[in-house]
């Protein structure tokens, strides 16, 4: 989704202490995290999309003129491969089901799948959202489009079943990048720090994920953009990072 400047993280800190009083009332899990280790992350990656796939990081990034499909080597933050989008384009989530890689569009209501081994192009899907977020339980696409709603959809797209999520009977709007872990599916709330982890079966929050401070004060510039990003790798380990970050953290849960 579009640009967030540096000048309304005033914002954010009000978004996460509702969400959190919200919390306290539903008795839901409450975590921070602790950083294990952190890797670079290329500061001009406007994050969107982020997972691992068979020990490979892919990243896809936004923006019009800049979006791009990557693999990343995970100790430099560099491209090992990149592909460019047209400039009509402002690409979103990403993920791979068996044998395709798809990839979202903000505004263009088009999806696009690619050849998962050879990310060669291989279609574009008519899409009738707007896409954000997007991730896989192994069977099926999970997408979010920015609403309180996630959409469960087959491999060619069409919608088998729209939940909705809650919050101690309360939809929590701004759902973006998601990420399938342990049978949960984690999700950022865009313009907050928090990432909101839900049952697929009733849409229920049950834990919150405070990231307040991940990136410090110190690796931010007037480019650094929200918490966006969230990939578990083939150990189980969670990554996270942000649009414009300087650095891609592997973290661990602590209770708050």
């Amino acid at each position: 989704m579009a640009s967030l400047h540096s000048f309304a993280r005033r914002f954010l800190l009000a978004g996460v202490s509702l969400l959190l009083a919200a919390c306290s009332q539903a008795q839901v899990k409450e975590y921070k995290v602790k950083v294990v280790e952190e890797y670079p992350h290329d500061e001009h990656s406007y994050t969107q999309g982020l997972f691992f796939h068979g020990g490979t990081l892919y990243e896809t990034t936004g923006q019009y003129g800049e979006s791009t499909l990557r693999t990343v080597d995970l100790a430099s933050g560099l491209p090992l491969s990149k592909q460019d989008f047209a400039r009509k384009y402002f690409v979103e989530g990403s993920v791979i089901l068996g044998d395709d890689l798809y990839i979202l569009t903000w505004t263009n209501r088009v999806a696009f799948r690619y050849d998962a081994k050879t990310l060669k192009y291989k279609s574009t899907v008519a899409y009738n959202r707007e896409g954000w977020g997007l991730t896989t339980d192994g069977k099926q696409l999970i997408a979010s489009d920015g609403s309180s709603s996630l959409y469960f959809m087959d491999p060619d797209l069409k919608v088998v079943r729209r939940q909705k999520v809650t919050l101690n009977n309360r939809p929590v709007r701004y759902l973006n990048e998601l990420e399938w872990i342990d049978g949960k599916i984690w999700a950022n709330v865009y313009t907050t720090d928090l990432i909101v982890v839900i049952n697929p079966k009733d849409g229920k929050v049950e834990a919150t994920v405070d990231c307040t401070g991940l990136l410090p004060d110190s690796l931010r510039t007037p480019d650094t953009d929200v918490l966006n990003g969230i990939a578990v790798d083939g150990e189980g380990r969670i990554y996270l990072t942000g649009k414009n970050w300087k650095r891609l953290y592997r973290v661990e849960l602590v209770k708050k």
